[in-house]
C-alpha cells in the first residue's frame, strides 16, 4: 500500500468485522460491508484498555430510515450544558443527509457552515451516490433540497455538499478543537436512527484518540486525534454536530464504539463512546474540498507492507513496515531509506500498521521532520524524513 479476549466486561473485536487487536491490516485487513439501505455511522468494537494506542475495528450500520423528530434538553450545570438553548440556536443549521446509487443508499446528518449552502459530512454518508447517484437534504423546516457533492476525502471521512437554497441559511460557527478539555460538556446534534432534529448531551471523555474506520476500497480511513465522547450518538448521527455549550461546532461526529453480541458480532448502538473529528482539522480539509473539490496531503515517497507474524519470524525481524519501493529522490529516499528496509518506528510510535503512515501526513505539514527507525541487513538505524507535497 502507498502512503496514502473475549469477556461481558470490555468490547471486544467483532468476528466478521474487525481484526484483532495487535494484528496488522496485510494479516486481518477488514472486508468492506456491505451497503444496505439506511442509516450511516462507522461503528468502532474496541477493546477499551488499547483505546490509547490505537482503535482497530469497525463496522457500518445500515438500516431502514424513517423520519421523526425528537430532542433533549438539560437545564445547565457544572457538567452539563443547557442544551434546550443549544438546540433552539444550533438545530436550524442541522439538515439529515441521504444517498443513494447503485450501490445502495444511506441516510447521515451534516451541517450549513456557510451561509450560501456549504454542508458537511461524512464520506461514508454519502459515498454510495459516488459515482452517479443521487444525494438530497432534508432542512429542519421540512424543506427537501436536491445536493450537489462539492468533494470528498475518504482518507479522513470528510466531504462538502452544497445546496442552492437562495437565501441567507443558519450556520454552526466552527469552534477550536484545541481548547477542548476532558470532562468538558458537549452536545451532539443529528438524526440517529433516521430521527431528524435529535440532540443528545454528554462530556468530552478523552482526546487524542486515533481511530481507523471503513473507506473507499477496502482502505482504512483514519480519526486523528478524535475526540471521544459519551454524548449518545447512533447510526445515523455521522457527519453530525459536536458542539459546546455555547454552539460552536468542534467536531464531527462519525464513529461509535459498540459491545459485540455472544458470536462476537459487533452491532447495536451507542454504549457511551463515540467519536468525533476535530473541528481544527475538519476546517482545513473542509476549506481545501470548497476550494479545489480535493486534498492534498504531505507524503513519505514510499510504498509499504505490513510484515505478518509468520513472515517477520521467517526473517527474523520484527513487525514492522516492509519498504516496497522508494520514490527517486522523494523524502524517504534523501534520507536515506532503500527498498528492502523495515520501518519499525515512525513519529515515536510503533510501525505495525500502514495506519501510522496515514495519522502522520494528515497531521502534519509539509517542510515538517519525522523521525523514522529502520532495520538493514539486521542493523538497526535512524533518519529524519522531511514530508513533501507530491509532485502534481
Amino acid at each position: 500500500m502507498t502512503d496514502s479476549g473475549p469477556s461481558p466486561e470490555a468490547p471486544t473485536p467483532s468476528a466478521d468485522t474487525t481484526p484483532p487487536a495487535g494484528t496488522t491490516p496485510e494479516d486481518a485487513r477488514p472486508t468492506r460491508p456491505r451497503r444496505r439501505r439506511g442509516w450511516s455511522i462507522a461503528i468502532v468494537a474496541v477493546i477499551v484498555a488499547l483505546v490509547v494506542g490505537g482503535l482497530l475495528g469497525w463496522g457500518v450500520g445500515r438500516l431502514g430510515a424513517t423520519r421523526a423528530a425528537s430532542s433533549s434538553g438539560s437545564s445547565g450545570n457544572g457538567n452539563t450544558c443547557n442544551a434546550i438553548t443549544v438546540a433552539n440556536e444550533v438545530l436550524p443549521a442541522i439538515v439529515t443527509v441521504s444517498a443513494a446509487g447503485e450501490s445502495g443508499a444511506g441516510t447521515g446528518t451534516g451541517e450549513f457552515i456557510r451561509k450560501d449552502g456549504y454542508i458537511v459530512t461524512n464520506n461514508h454518508v454519502i459515498s454510495t451516490a459516488v459515482p452517479g447517484g443521487a444525494i438530497s437534504v432534508l432542512l429542519s423546516s421540512g424543506a427537501h433540497f436536491p445536493a450537489q457533492l462539492v468533494g470528498r476525502d475518504p482518507r479522513s471521512d470528510l466531504a462538502v455538499l452544497k445546496i442552492d437554497d437562495g437565501s441567507s441559511l443558519p450556520v454552526v460557527p466552527w469552534g477550536k478543537s484545541s481548547d477542548l478539555v476532558v470532562g468538558q460538556p458537549v452536545v451532539a446534534l443529528g438524526a440517529p436512527l433516521g430521527l431528524s432534529g435529535t440532540v443528545t448531551s454528554g462530556i468530552v471523555s478523552a482526546l487524542g484518540r486515533t481511530v481507523p474506520v471503513p473507506s473507499d476500497n477496502g482502505h482504512n480511513a483514519i480519526l486523528a486525534n478524535a475526540i471521544q465522547t459519551d454524548a449518545s450518538i447512533n447510526p445515523g448521527n455521522s457527519g453530525g454536530a459536536l458542539v459546546t455549550c455555547e454552539g460552536s461546532l468542534i467536531g464531527i461526529n462519525t464513529a461509535i464504539a459498540t459491545v459485540p453480541n455472544a458470536s462476537g458480532v459487533s452491532g447495536g448502538g451507542s454504549v457511551g463512546i463515540g467519536f468525533a473529528i476535530p473541528s481544527d482539522f475538519a476546517q482545513a480539509i473542509v476549506a481545501q474540498l470548497i476550494d479545489t473539490g480535493q486534498v492534498t496531503y504531505p507524503s513519505f515517497g514510499i510504498s509499504v507492507a505490513p510484515i505478518p507474524p509468520a513472515a517477520a519470524e521467517d526473517l527474523k525481524v520484527p513487525g514492522g513496515l516492509y519498504v516496497q519501493s522508494v520514490v527517486a529522490g522523494g523524502p524517504s529516499a534523501q534520507a536515506g531509506i532503500q527498498a528492502g528496509d523495515v520501518i519499525t518506528e515512525v513519529n515515536g510510535h510503533a510501525a505495525t500498521s500502514v495506519d501510522i503512515l496515514t495519522q502522520t501526513v494528515m497531521t502534519t505539514k509539509a517542510g515538517e521532520k519525522v523521525p523514522v527507525t529502520y532495520l538493514r541487513e539486521g542493523q538497526t538505524h535512524t533518519t529524519t524524513v522531511t514530508l513533501q507535497t507530491p509532485a502534481s
